[in-house]
């Protein structure tokens, strides 16, 4: 699962708009969602495949518009627009995918799953990734940021993190952002079975220590 925000803001500024959010959700426009797809189903999703694909991994690129991968429901119409959280997956079109030998490559535009009439709707993938790791029985969901994971107010690398504890980091201001909507998707996935939860870099990759693990309680990793 991946995203591209900062292409999709630079993108509407160029055409001449200002990028909004709430909570570090992206306020969408009807209009937006073209953008989006253009950003997210197209440059971003296609240039990974491409990278992936020259370093020998079979990738196939998909959006959570294709066969309803990703169904989803408005947030909050009035603030957020076209703004959706994934209420259902398409598990067997992962599966089939992966049976084959293929590696998933999702962008987190979605389907509208409730308006009766389909359409796109713009879900966070965060939120996306933990929906699919719940419906996939993953035992770890891995969320790639650009720091090496989650900080305390004095700047320190916080190992673990428990879900009441990184509550009080979003309510006091010092996760925001990405950060705390990554923490929310995290606290979903937990508590809906998923055993591992880690914030990290690239580097966590290949380090399944690095980063911040998401605990149901603090220090303890399943």
């Amino acid at each position: 699962m991946h995203g591209g925000g900062d292409e999709i803001s630079s993108m509407q500024r160029a055409l001449g708009r200002e990028a909004a959010f709430v909570g570090g959700r992206r306020v969408t426009s009807r209009s937006d969602l073209d953008i989006l797809r253009m950003v997210l189903s197209g440059v971003v999703n296609k240039r990974l495949v491409n990278n992936l694909v020259a370093a020998g991994i079979p990738a196939v690129g998909v959006s959570g518009e294709d066969d309803a991968l990703i169904g989803a429901e408005l947030i909050d119409a009035a603030s957020l627009g076209f703004a959706g959280r994934p209420i259902a997956i398409n598990v067997q079109l992962l599966r089939t995918l992966m049976d084959a030998g293929y590696m998933p490559v999702i962008s987190p535009v979605a389907y509208d799953a409730t308006s009766g009439e389909g359409g796109a709707l713009n879900v966070n993938g965060d939120d996306a990734a933990a929906a699919i790791a719940v419906s996939l029985k993953a035992e770890e969901l891995l969320l790639i940021v650009d720091v090496e994971g989650v900080r305390d107010a004095q700047g320190d690398l916080l190992p673990f993190v428990s879900i009441e504890s990184s509550r009080d980091l979003i309510a006091s201001g010092i996760a925001a952002g990405g950060m705390a909507a990554k923490l929310e998707s995290a606290h979903t996935a937990l508590l809906a079975g998923v055993d591992r939860v880690r914030i990290c870099d690239l580097t966590g990759l290949v380090d399944s220590e690095r980063g911040t693990f998401v605990t149901q309680s603090q220090g303890v990793v399943s």
